[in-house]
């Protein structure tokens, strides 16, 4: 068990633990909540640069767009997913420069803004194809001249400051991902787990064994890490982690590329590949358990098909993800698997929890910075170099 809410069965090797344990204990120096960092935002004492009067003036409203991009975005995306049936409002997400044009439609909106830089291009531009003078808008960026603070001025929009030491693909638990999570009604407390997790001897124990594993399968030119993900609502969640993963580690000609399978429907394209092809893979599988699920209809079900009677949806696809790993477990291929036994915002913290400290000790120990992208700043740099 990972914690209460996930089960995890870890990668089945062996590695050595002793010099991730020394990074973990060095990384929980910076824990403190004296020292402004990366890890502030995941504490239950994280000090929010909004003020309760704005979730009051908002609260009211049923129907929101996020416009952002990356990081921006990923976040309050896989939240309001993985937690729909708790929402009762509607929110949209515009995080490409691909605008669907039933947005368009309604005469007024409440939006929310958000880039880090306050000049993110995608964002600028469909800020300026979106926005109406009468709709509502907050903005969230850092405390400095930039295009969003400019904007802000001119439509008297409210703005909310991005604490510049919270890189964008870290930003889920701060201003970022628990403002909207907040106007989506959720209680943003119970997202912040680090305090009750660093504590949790299981939660150690497999954050070690995890990372230790990872190591192992890039020193042993492994460096495709798939994802088979049985649960539809998390598809979010993994396009988060995605960017998470691929944007930290991937430098010095090093990296993991995280590449994300929808379960069971990818047993009929990719899954012969997975098994018989190339062997620099490791997999992750991915469930959650459902507490409603859809019964088949056993008037239609034929006598060769007697093992589907009185089978709900649920049943048939834990039954195809055990099978998938039975089969994985025969051709030795490395693999680990979450089990979630509870859809909350407790367990999509612990989630958060987990990856973001997964993949920082994983840089840490390639003795990469996982906090930075100067590949990405090139081609921003260059865009403009070719609009100019």
């Amino acid at each position: 068990m990972l914690t209460k809410n996930i089960r995890l069965k870890n990668f089945n090797i062996k590695t050595k633990t002793k010099e991730i344990i020394n990074i973990f204990n060095n990384l929980k120096k910076d824990f403190t909540p004296k020292k402004k960092t990366i890890y502030s935002s995941l504490q239950h004492n994280y000090q929010y640069t909004y003020d309760k009067k704005v979730v009051k003036k908002y609260k009211k409203f049923s129907n929101f767009r996020i416009i952002g991009i990356g990081g921006s975005i990923l976040g309050s995306k896989a939240i309001y997913d993985f937690l729909k049936h708790k929402i009762k409002k509607n929110f949209f997400f515009i995080d490409n420069l691909k605008i669907n044009n039933l947005e368009k439609k309604k005469k007024n909106h409440n939006n929310l803004i958000i880039s880090k830089s306050g000049n993110t291009i995608e964002t600028i531009v469909n800020v300026n194809l979106l926005i109406k003078k009468q709709d509502q808008n907050i903005l969230i960026t850092e405390n400095k001249k930039n295009y969003l603070n400019l904007l802000a001025e001119k439509l008297k929009a409210d703005i909310i400051h991005h604490n510049d030491y919270i890189g964008g693909r870290y930003s889920v638990l701060s201003e970022v991902g628990m403002l909207p999570a907040e106007l989506m009604g959720l209680n943003i407390k119970n997202f912040k787990q680090l305090n009750f997790l660093i504590k949790n001897k299981s939660f150690f124990n497999n954050l070690i064994s995890n990372v230790s594993s990872t190591l192992h399968f890039i020193q042993n030119k492994k460096f495709n890490s798939i994802i088979l993900n049985y649960d539809e609502k998390s598809d979010s969640l993994f396009k988060w982690y995605q960017q998470l993963i691929a944007e930290s580690l991937g430098k010095k000609k090093s990296g993991i590329l995280p590449v994300i399978s929808n379960m069971p429907k990818d047993n009929h394209s990719v899954m012969q590949l997975y098994l018989d092809g190339f062997k620099n893979n490791f997999f992750t599988f991915f469930y959650v358990k459902e507490k409603k699920s859809l019964s088949l209809n056993n008037s239609i079900i034929l006598p060769e098909q007697n093992y589907l009677r009185n089978k709900k949806l649920d049943e048939i696809i834990f039954a195809q993800k055990k099978a998938t790993e039975n089969v994985f477990k025969r051709k030795k291929i490395p693999f680990r698997s979450f089990e979630i036994n509870y859809r909350d915002e407790k367990t999509l913290g612990e989630l958060f929890c987990f990856f973001i400290l997964e993949t920082i000790l994983i840089g840490r120990a390639l003795k990469i910075n996982p906090f930075n992208q100067p590949a990405v700043e090139l081609i921003k740099n260059e865009t403009k170099k070719i609009l100019i």
